[in-house]
C-alpha cells in the first residue's frame, strides 16, 4: 500500500497545483467570486490531504497495518469526493448532494485512523 499511497500523493499534489493555477488564472472572470472561492477550497483540501497521503505512505514503508491502510484509503476517497464534488459544482453546476459531506467525513475518519496509528506507536516499542 505504501507505493500506491506515495504515487497517489504525487498525482493528487500535481493535480492540486495545476488546478490551483487554473483557478487563479483561467477561471478568474469566468466564475463568480463565490464559486471561485468554493473551487479554491477544493484545491486547498486536496493539497492538505495529498500531504497527509504522502505522510501515510512514508509511514507505511516502516509500519504497515490495517489502520494505516484505512487512513490512506480514506484520504484518497476524501479528495475524490470532497474536492471532486466542489470542482464539479463550480465547473459544471452539478450538485452531488451528500457526496461533499461524505468526503469531509472520509477526511475526518482518515485523521482518526492516523491518530490511532500514532497512539499505538508509543505502546509497541
Amino acid at each position: 500500500m505504501a507505493r500506491a499511497f506515495l504515487v497517489l500523493a504525487a498525482l493528487f499534489g500535481f493535480a492540486g497545483v495545476a488546478l490551483g493555477a487554473f483557478g487563479a488564472h483561467g477561471l478568474r472572470g469566468l466564475l463568480s467570486p463565490e464559486y471561485l472561492e468554493v473551487f479554491q477550497t477544493g484545491v486547498h483540501y486536496q493539497q492538505f490531504h495529498a500531504l497527509a497521503l504522502l505522510g501515510t505512505g512514508l509511514l507505511a514503508l516502516h509500519r504497515p497495518g490495517r489502520l494505516l491502510a484505512a487512513a490512506g484509503i480514506l484520504f484518497g476517497l476524501g479528495i475524490l469526493m470532497f474536492s471532486g464534488s466542489l470542482y464539479l459544482l463550480t465547473l459544471g453546476g452539478h450538485k452531488l448532494g451528500l457526496v461533499t459531506p461524505f468526503g469531509g467525513l472520509a477526511f475526518l475518519l482518515g485523521w482518526l485512523c492516523l491518530g490511532l496509528v500514532g497512539w499505538r506507536l508509543g505502546t509497541s516499542a
